[in-house]
């Protein structure tokens, strides 16, 4: 790796980091990083920064430390070979180019006359962004296959893009419905040729994946991680943890809810839902409560800014819905729970957790809908299918049925 470019610059990154309020153990964290970089670079042989991360990644068996090297040396990347200064958000390694910057003119075209329209429409940027991407990565195969018009574009083509020769589905329902979408709204830009290529995408149908959910045994061990003072987990993490777990909250709605979003006097939480824009009014247990005042009073930041939770290092500014997914992946850790590959760790699981609890209580449907912040019944029940113990009641027997023995006998 060339570092000549960092060796002579890298004083400009902690000067500008300083000035912007970093703190300076973390300023430090970068200074002793970019030294062991420039000593190692001489000896390693390192193609790209991926490879340093790759290094810390094969030595280091502490996952928060891991953590902490990937944001570090994402950030000096982006500064030594894009110029760019950290700006407390996430500098993640660089990646190939998007689907959408390799389009040519008429198909680029196509996506942003439907992230414009979808706009002024007063879609949500999260679903513009995701119906973009897919529509502009369907764009792209097509453009890969030889198609330079919409009207040129091929039954054959289409199919085979979400569906494989053998019939194996390579698309999933998500992604045929963003085409779709994306297709549809542009349809006054190329009416027949974006209502023939609508023919062609294949019906699929829409799958949902088992639901994970939480053992006793792993619930068990989660609340003691919580209240347990001896691990690593942060005042702000437990807080967290504990409105995540004993009231359902989204990872997003936390993430955006505010000092008064919490009325002490009247013990009530006030969120207004990030995904549906309609606001919840829930309990304010003291279980919760006591970890919330905990943070706010031991840990918490001194910051004007209004945000209920900020993040840990950097200049102060609130924690991002992106940033749950760690929070809750140190909790699990924390708790020596869902470790392998194909564990969700994610704070939706305890959304889960809390709705399959209502019901195991015998609260209605209805109940648990409000509590969720669900504006239809369809969104509840999705989260039924977990809850084992009432579907068993539901189990028909087979007594009355005439059938051996030997059926069952599968030779244990």
């Amino acid at each position: 790796m060339q570092m000549d470019n960092l060796r002579e610059n890298y004083p400009k990154l902690l000067l500008q980091m300083g000035a912007s309020g970093y703190s300076a153990d973390y300023i430090s964290a970068f200074r002793r990083e970019i030294g062991w970089i420039l000593t190692e670079a001489k000896t390693k042989e390192w193609k790209c920064y991926k490879d340093i991360y790759r290094y810390h990644e094969a030595v280091c068996e502490n996952l928060l430390t891991l953590e902490t090297k990937h944001a570090i040396i994402g950030a000096i990347e982006q500064f030594d070979l894009n110029g760019r200064y950290p700006d407390a958000k996430w500098n993640g390694f660089s990646t190939k180019r998007n689907a959408h910057s390799q389009l040519i003119p008429v198909f680029k075209t196509l996506v942003d006359y439907y992230v414009k329209t979808e706009t002024e429409r007063g879609i949500k940027a999260s679903s513009i962004g995701t119906i973009s991407s897919m529509g502009a990565g369907f764009l792209l195969a097509m453009q890969k296959a030889g198609f330079n018009r919409l009207e040129e574009i091929a039954e054959g083509s289409v199919m085979g893009f979400f569906v494989s020769q053998d019939g194996t589905r390579l698309k999933s329902y998500t992604y045929r419905k963003s085409v779709s979408s994306l297709l549809k709204t542009c349809a006054p830009l190329a009416p027949e040729a974006c209502q023939s290529i609508l023919s062609f995408l294949p019906l699929t149908k829409r799958t949902r994946k088992n639901i994970q959910y939480l053992t006793e045994s792993e619930l068990s061990k989660i609340r003691e991680a919580l209240d347990d003072r001896n691990n690593p987990l942060s005042k702000r993490d437990r807080a967290i943890g504990k409105l995540a777990m004993y009231t359902g909250l989204r990872g997003s709605d936390i993430a955006a809810m505010d000092i008064q979003s919490i009325d002490w006097g009247n013990d009530i939480i006030n969120v207004t839902q990030q995904k549906t824009g309609h606001p919840v009014e829930l309990p304010l247990t003291a279980l919760v409560g006591n970890a919330v005042y905990e943070y706010l009073t031991d840990e918490r930041p001194l910051s004007p800014d209004p945000a209920l939770f900020l993040i840990s290092h950097g200049p102060t500014r609130r924690i991002t819905a992106s940033n749950m997914w760690h929070v809750s992946s140190r909790i699990m850790k924390a708790a020596g729970v869902r470790q392998t590959g194909d564990d969700r760790k994610g704070l939706h699981i305890f959304r889960h957790h809390v709705a399959t609890a209502l019901l195991g209580r015998g609260t209605s449907q209805a109940i648990i809908g409000r509590a969720l912040g669900h504006l239809s019944p369809d969104s509840t029940e999705t989260y039924f299918a977990a809850d084992f113990s009432h579907l068993r009641e539901c189990a028909l027997s087979i007594r009355r049925f005439p059938v051996s023995e030997e059926v069952f006998d599968i030779g244990c």
